[in-house]
């Protein structure tokens, strides 16, 4: 009979083996998706908006696609946003339709490992139909031009029972105060405050008013960020309003 091994070679060679499998599965790295952001159950009004937003993480990074009874999203009224490389995805459906535009809406995140789906509710409601404590909006913010570097701050007041919680979209893209490193903070009133303004921060801000009876949108406002007052020239800036334009040197001022 052969003799055994010493326990001591056993866990020699085992070792080795182990630590070889370790670096393999490290090199890859590959991962089936996971969501990180999963779309909520949505109670909108009739001519209004509704966004879904759905991320997932994994390695290869996963694709989000929409679906809506079984078939891909498509209409002139809907409009899918991505943003973090295909990784994530914003459904916006404006303006709300009553019946037409009720049902299950899918998030579905592939990478070459795997497929995983996630699904939420909407239902729309005209204005006569709304419950008591229903969101309303009570100040909406307005069209800002600010000077890099400086702080601005978009309005925002909401009302409702119970209460709402206030969050905000930039150019239809969930606001994420968490990731600006403190330099944007949303404020106890629910104002966005973004300090030491950058060109990235220009664009179209919407605040959000959600409560369990439903969820409410603001009217959309620009925000221009511009270079020191004294660099203005007298120009009007195409993509203002046709009545808004910047005027240069002393006195700068934002005419309407």
């Amino acid at each position: 009979m052969a003799p055994e091994p010493a326990p001591g070679r056993t866990m020699v060679l085992l070792v080795p083996a182990l630590v070889m499998l370790g670096l393999v599965a490290g090199a890859h790295g590959d991962s089936k998706p996971v969501f990180v952001k999963v779309p909520e159950d949505q109670t909108g009004l009739s001519g209004g908006v509704a966004s879904f937003v759905c991320q997932a993480t994994g390695e290869p990074k996963p694709r989000i696609t929409w679906m809506k009874k079984g078939k891909k999203v498509s209409s002139q009224r809907f409009e899918v946003i991505e943003f973090d490389d295909g990784a994530g995805s914003v459904l916006r459906i404006q303006p709300l339709r009553v019946q037409r535009d009720e049902a299950i809406y899918e998030c579905t995140a592939t990478n070459s490992l795997g497929e995983i789906n996630t699904s939420a509710k909407l239902s729309v409601l005209e204005e006569e139909q709304l419950p008591l404590g229903f969101p309303s909006i009570d100040m909406g913010p307005q069209l800002k031009v600010v000077e890099k570097a400086r702080t601005a701050t978009m309005l925002c007041a909401a009302g409702g029972n119970p209460d709402p919680e206030i969050s905000w979209f930039k150019d239809f893209l969930p606001v994420d105060p968490a990731a600006s490193n403190g330099r944007i903070k949303q404020l106890r009133s629910g104002a966005l405050q973004i300090e030491s303004s950058e060109e990235s921060d220009q664009g179209k801000y919407e605040c959000v008013a959600t409560n369990s009876a439903g969820t409410r949108y603001s009217a959309p406002a620009n925000l221009y960020v511009r270079g020191p007052a004294s660099a203005w020239s007298p120009t009007r800036v195409s993509s203002l309003p046709s009545r808004v334009c910047v005027c240069e040197r002393v006195g700068t001022h934002v005419c309407m």
